[in-house]
């Protein structure tokens, strides 16, 4: 017998998760004020923004003692124009209050996403919480953009289909940083083609954009610096959580090479073998895990894909599943593993997972869903059960 939720619309609920929120964001921001934390993705975006409004090479500069160059499209560049303009330290506030108010955005998307209600309440307090997730941590440690391609992309594929447009949010965010391009493969193989092509004029606009203002940058960026996956960072680093720093780790090699390539190729395509059999949630879900898995680079703060993971084990009555997930993307266990220099190119075979933990709930994620897709009537079961309140009573599972 299914357990109602409890009444939520109580105002000292309310008031009281607000304060939790608030509290868990000036513990957040005080730590980052005592190590003096530099923000230095922030850093990148603001000198991104400074060479447009000046005219400078946009792909010819480093900023902070880590070296760190422009990597994302020309498009990205125009929209980080205006982060040239305030002072640094209200730049600074400005990305943990936005953060902060975009990680709201994707429980609250996340929820819906999921089947649940999303309550004021429950959204606060998950936001209170969900800020010490690592990729969120890291997300607004670094002044990251991931909360927000990631609200764009979920908004725009949890949307009903056919609804108006759908799809062109998902092009915009690959012309901001080319990884959600993947997910036109997953419109295509769901059958989805107006959708898809409506993703591709989506992401050509950014291009067409970026062309006409920054012509020369542009042809630089998409014909050279696309490539050049080294200046993105070394791929055999611990902060790597993609698929090939899982193989660099663990084969001891800076560069597995065609070991990666073969397995990049099989994974990518068991995910989107996944994605056209699986239930519309899973299959989004897998489709952005197998994009991180096969990316050569997905930093751990990309790993922002976890939130709405999260809501979907809630929501299917996964408890414990949730909360040991919800563990493994908080115990940070991959700066506890020694990564300093080339040490992390040394670690024996029981402190890989350890230092891979991402890829391998990745590579979990796929292979369950692909597992649970082999029975239809699994999928139908899942797609059938109705929207629930938020946290959500006993619930069978499918």
């Amino acid at each position: 017998m299914t357990e109602r939720a409890p009444a939520v619309n109580a105002p000292t609920v309310t008031v009281a998760s607000g304060a939790l929120l608030a509290l868990s964001l000036a513990v957040l921001t005080a730590l980052c004020v005592a190590l003096r934390i530099p923000m230095a993705d922030a850093l990148v975006y603001r000198a991104e923004g400074a060479a447009v409004a000046n005219g400078t090479d946009l792909y010819g500069f480093t900023v902070t003692e880590w070296q760190l160059p422009a990597t994302y499209p020309p498009f990205a560049a125009l929209l980080f124009v205006p982060a040239a303009w305030p002072p640094l330290s209200v730049l600074k506030v400005a990305f943990v209050v936005g953060n902060a108010a975009l990680l709201a955005l994707l429980v609250r998307l996340s929820c819906r996403f999921a089947g649940l209600r999303p309550h004021l309440p429950y959204v606060l307090a998950a936001t209170a919480a969900g800020l010490w997730l690592e990729p969120v941590f890291q997300t607004l440690l670094f002044g990251q953009i991931n909360l927000a391609l990631g609200c764009l992309v979920l908004w725009d594929l949890s949307r009903p289909a056919g609804a108006a447009g759908k799809g062109f949010a998902v092009g915009v965010a690959a012309g901001i940083k080319v990884t959600p391009l993947f997910f036109v493969l997953h419109l295509l193989v769901r059958g989805r083609r107006r959708e898809a092509a409506t993703a591709l004029a989506g992401f050509g606009a950014t291009v067409l954009l970026g062309g006409l203002v920054l012509p020369c940058a542009s042809v630089e960026f998409w014909t050279r610096r696309l490539f050049e996956t080294g200046r993105v960072g070394k791929a055999w680093i611990v902060d790597n959580q993609s698929l090939q720093g899982l193989l660099a780790r663990l084969l001891h090699t800076p560069e597995p090479g065609a070991v990666w390539a073969v397995c990049a190729v099989a994974v990518g395509a068991a995910g989107l073998w996944t994605a056209r059999r699986a239930d519309e949630r899973r299959a989004l879900l897998v489709t952005a895990f197998t994009a991180l898995l096969i990316s050569p680079i997905s930093w751990s703060h990309h790993w922002v894909w976890c939130v709405p993971l999260l809501a979907l084990l809630v929501a299917e009555g996964r408890w414990r599943t949730a909360a040991a997930l919800a563990a493994v993307f908080t115990a940070r266990t991959l700066w506890l593993v020694p990564h300093e220099g080339g040490l992390v190119l040394q670690l024996p075979l029981w402190q890989q997972p350890l230092a891979s933990p991402y890829a391998l709930v990745g590579l979990a994620v796929v292979g369950w869903v692909a597992w649970r897709a082999r029975t239809p009537a699994a999928n139908s079961q899942l797609s059938a059960q109705p929207t629930l309140s938020c946290p959500p009573g006993v619930r069978p599972r499918p």
